[in-house]
């Protein structure tokens, strides 16, 4: 199998794989990426164009199973075509929260949502527009900040890949039911429209990014910006 993406989430997911004794292929980075230490039972491709690297990643993969996780990339033919068993595991449910996590969270608490959650669906032509596989969901308090669900979304993402990792394999994940929900999309240009939402009474615990505040810095630069709008 390949894997796709970023972070701690992604190197954990590799961890659990390689533990249960599975094919790991290739893992596929973007550069800056901070890799543990070896000696692995597996490559590490280094890129800025994951989707130009798509023959070798189809020629890896022995299995036939690419799952992204944390990952930046927007992936699209030819990485992506008909034979494809490609997974993501989208830190936000779907189709109602598709688009970028921080983003989506941010919205979410802004609208006063009471439950989140993560999903694992199959990647189609879309930004997580594929069936959705699975979901783990999770209660939003009215304390509950960014910092506290990105944290229990990035949990359940995990949940997520452990739960399901032998399905996928073995080719028993089948999608569940279509939801009935509205499809919703969060993505950069949503960072803009954050000034309009200032007094919103959910705005302070929205935008308290806390620890993720480092990784974000496209939000933290349009949050400042808010702040001395609000000032002058």
């Amino acid at each position: 199998m390949i894997f796709i993406g970023g972070g701690s989430l992604l190197w954990r997911a590799v961890r659990v794989a390689v533990q249960s004794r599975h094919t790991v292929d290739l893992v596929c980075v973007g550069r800056g990426e901070s890799i543990p230490p070896g000696p692995h039972s597996f490559e590490v491709l280094v890129s800025d164009d994951v989707i130009a690297e798509h023959e070798r990643i189809h020629a890896a993969c022995s299995d036939g199973v690419v799952w992204s996780i944390n990952n930046s990339w927007i992936l699209k033919p030819p990485l992506v075509r008909p034979d494809s068993r490609i997974y993501n595991i989208h830190n936000g449910p779907l189709p109602a929260f598709r688009g970028r996590p921080e983003v989506a969270i941010v919205h979410a608490l802004l609208a006063g949502e009471t439950s989140y959650g993560a999903s694992l669906h199959e990647v189609d032509c879309g930004i997580d527009t594929g069936p959705v596989v699975d979901v783990e969901s999770f209660d939003v308090g009215p304390q509950d900040r960014f910092q506290d669900v990105m944290m229990s979304g990035l949990r359940a993402c995990h949940t997520l890949f452990e739960r399901n990792l032998d399905a996928v394999i073995d080719g028993h994940a089948k999608p569940l039911p279509a939801s009935s929900e509205p499809s919703g999309y969060y993505g950069r240009n949503r960072i803009k429209t954050l000034t309009d939402h200032r007094q919103n009474p959910n705005y302070e615990r929205a935008t308290a990014l806390g620890v993720f505040s480092p990784i974000y810095p496209e939000l933290v630069a349009a949050l400042e910006h808010n702040a001395r709008s609000a000032a002058s």
